[in-house]
């Protein structure tokens, strides 16, 4: 029988949860998220982002509004504002970086911590539906900061079911 890596199983495991039971997050497992997200991969290893963790009730609430109402972000007991800094990759990379590469890395980063929080019993949901200029005034973001996703973690008040996936020959193209 062929064994399967642990690293599939988390990523078949993966939904996204979009209700929370408000039971803290122990030091422990945060710690081992910001590492998930500290060691993502990026182009040139530049590291173009920046990371907002966000406990305290107003802030979600006020997100929850810049969300256009998606009221699960203030359910959980924590969120992750991942924010991308376009010119510290094209410093290395020019309009390529900037355009590109910043948000391939922050993307990088996004996955490593839904990956990590699953496999830690978590509840996720990438959201980027957000009025991005309401979440700079809610955060008080540097001008250079984009925030590009905000992460809710929690365990999971649901069990979502798998969505549906196109087809693999609608997907993949094998050339030999």
């Amino acid at each position: 029988m062929e064994r399967t890596s642990e690293v599939y199983q988390t990523v078949m495991k993966r939904r996204s949860c979009r209700r929370f039971l408000p039971d803290p997050i122990p030091e422990a497992h945060f710690e081992m998220l910001v590492q998930a997200l500290r060691w993502a991969p990026s182009a040139g290893n530049r590291q173009p982002w920046h990371f907002y963790v966000v406990k305290n009730p107003e802030i979600k609430n006020r997100l929850v509004a810049a969300a256009y109402g998606q009221t699960f972000l203030a359910e959980a007991p924590m969120v992750f504002v991942i924010c991308a800094i376009p010119e510290v990759s094209a410093m290395r990379y020019g309009s390529r970086g900037r355009e590109l590469y910043v948000y391939q890395d922050t993307a990088a980063a996004v996955e490593n911590l839904l990956l990590t929080a699953t496999s830690l019993d978590y509840g996720t949901c990438w959201v980027g539906a957000f009025n991005e200029k309401a979440v700079s005034k809610v955060l008080q973001l540097p001008e250079a900061y984009r925030p590009v996703a905000m992460i809710p973690v929690g365990k999971p008040a649901e069990k979502p079911d798998a969505p549906q996936r196109r087809k693999v020959e609608e997907i993949l193209t094998v050339l030999e």
